[in-house]
Formats: structure tokens, C-alpha cells, sequence
């Protein structure tokens, strides 16, 4: 660990500037950028023509990012989350955010939504939980999935900084991560990021559900406990 004074670092694969670095750093961090993935859009077509379903349900950024240009005006589209809500970045579309930033709240809002059913296209990463087609077997609600996009490692792979942790803010990057971190303090962004650490033989050392503020709150408890740990150590 850094000396009390400084803030350990901990590499993301966000800028600088991006949101999540500004809650790390308010969380007593130091953000050390990493980009060690890239984003690889599909360029397979939406499964059914937009104007044929009631609605766009889209899980992240990523897939909003994808799926944006190619929606028309008016669109409605459910959103897991707000970053997901501005990643769509088109004011001529009509979103809606579930009360949490989860794939079962989502649930929830179509439900309440759309209450006698409906036919739906759900944007999608290649490696999503597919949670809600999981959910919607059997009922009124039929989800047609659309992969728009993969995440992979860059190439060239770029070495890990020198930092005293990580955050994975997927299951591929926890994977990628967990060799590399084997001795610095690991965090995840979400339950199946951490189940993917711990799968890959290097357990998270703490997760917390993809919110900022639990993000905050998960990284200023964990370097309070580790200060008064060194504190209470024997010099």
C-alpha cells in the first residue's frame, strides 16, 4: 500500500474524466485509466423491424451506443440504467429507467408497462446473463435478442500499470484481470463480475451492484479498513 498520504491507484477501463473515475477518486483513489478491451459491434441486423414491437429494452452503454443510430424517432426504449439512458444520446427518443440499475428491475418495468404483454427487442452484449429471455419463457412478453455487440481484449494487449488495485466493470474483464491482479486488491462491478473472479482463481476482494453511489461506498469503506488496519498494526 501507498503511503497514508497518497491515494492508492486503482485501473479501470474508463477515461480520466468518465464518471466512474470521478467516483473513484471522491472514494480516496487515485483512477489510473486502462483500456485493455475494446468494444466489437455486431453486424448482425435487428431481429424484427422496429415499427413490428412495442418497445427497445437495452442493458448498456454499449449496446445503447450500437443500437442508437439505427433506431427511428420516437422509439421507446427501456434503459437499465442511466448511464445506458445517455449513451443513447438522441433526444427525439422516448426512454425509461427502471427504478434500479438491474436487469430484474427492468423486468419489473416492462411488466407494469406493457401489463397485457407485447413483442419487444432486447439489445444485448454476447456474454449478458440473458436474465429476461430467462424471465419472459412461457408469458405474453416475447423478447426477440439482439447481440450488437462483443466485448474482446485489445491487441496488442497492453501491460497492467503499476497500481494497488482494479475494478473490473465486466465478467471478461474480470477474467482478463484476475492473472494480472494477483497481488493487488480486486474489485467488482457486479455480482456476475465477481463470480467471474472467483471462477478464474483470484476472488474479488469486494463487489458491489452497478450503482455509483454503492461503487463509492464499497471503496471508501474498504481503504478506511485497510488505513486503520495499518494503523493498528505493530510498527
Amino acid at each position: 500500500m501507498t503511503p497514508a498520504t497518497d491515494h492508492p491507484r486503482l485501473a479501470l477501463a474508463r477515461p480520466a474524466q468518465h464518471p466512474l473515475a470521478e467516483t473513484v477518486r471522491k472514494a480516496g483513489w487515485k483512477p489510473v485509466p486502462y483500456a485493455f478491451t475494446r468494444l466489437e459491434p455486431s453486424i448482425v441486423p435487428p431481429p424484427r423491424p422496429f415499427s413490428a414491437v412495442s418497445a427497445l429494452l437495452v442493458l448498456s452503454p454499449s449496446g445503447a451506443k450500437v443500437a442508437a443510430p439505427q433506431l427511428p424517432a420516437g422509439t421507446l426504449c427501456l434503459v437499465q440504467g442511466a448511464g445506458t439512458s445517455d449513451a443513447l444520446g438522441r433526444e427525439d427518443l422516448e426512454v425509461l429507467l427502471p427504478s434500479e440499475a438491474k436487469a430484474e428491475a427492468l423486468w419489473d418495468l416492462l411488466q407494469a408497462r406493457f401489463p397485457d404483454g407485447g413483442e419487444f427487442i432486447l439489445a444485448r452484449g454476447e456474454r449478458s446473463r440473458e436474465y429476461l429471455e430467462e424471465a419472459a419463457k412461457g408469458t405474453p412478453w416475447l423478447i426477440h435478442p439482439w447481440v450488437t455487440h462483443r466485448e474482446a481484449p485489445r491487441d496488442p494487449f497492453p501491460p497492467l500499470p503499476k497500481v494497488e488495485g482494479v475494478l473490473a466493470l465486466s465478467p471478461l474483464q474480470a477474467e482478463i484481470l484476475a492473472p494480472l491482479a494477483a497481488r493487488v486488491q480486486r474489485f467488482a462491478w457486479g455480482e456476475a463480475t465477481a463470480e467471474a473472479f472467483a471462477k478464474a482463481g483470484a476472488p474479488a476482494h469486494a463487489h458491489c451492484e452497478p450503482k455509483p453511489s454503492l461503487l463509492w461506498a464499497m471503496l471508501a469503506q474498504h481503504l478506511a479498513a485497510q488505513l486503520i488496519m495499518k494503523e493498528e498494526s505493530p510498527c
